[in-house]
């Protein structure tokens, strides 16, 4: 099973910009597919980003949620361990707790691990 440590939350002012890092430990990364999560306050939590697990940016894939393509980039370094969510661009709406997730690959005996949050606040 992974375990994850998330960073990079904070308070930043409209159109400004933030970077989420989630550092991973306890199995092989490259072979989870990872993405990031949000909750806002009194709403269910919604997927933000994912991309596909894999050795080589040339062969992962991405999505993202509608109202956050074209400001957010979800990115992995496999040899960090680590994956990113540049978020460019933030709007008020954007303000809830940050949770990064990873998928085990398929027949694997594990299920999705989430890490334990951070904060992210848009606000003047």
């Amino acid at each position: 099973q992974v375990q994850l440590v998330e960073s990079g939350g904070g308070l930043v002012q409209p159109g400004g910009s933030l970077r989420l890092s989630c550092a991973a430990s306890g199995s092989i990364f490259s072979i989870y597919a990872m993405g990031w999560s949000r909750q806002a306050p009194g709403k269910q939590r919604e997927l933000v980003a994912g991309i596909t697990s894999g050795n080589s940016t040339n062969y992962v894939q991405t999505n993202y949620l509608q109202s956050v393509k074209g400001r957010f980039t979800i990115s992995r370094d496999n040899a960090k361990s680590t994956v990113y969510l540049q978020m460019n661009s933030l709007k008020p709406e954007d303000t809830a707790v940050y949770y990064c997730y990873a998928d085990p690959p398929p027949l694997s005996p594990y299920t999705r691990s989430w890490g334990q949050g951070t904060q992210v606040t848009v606000s003047s």
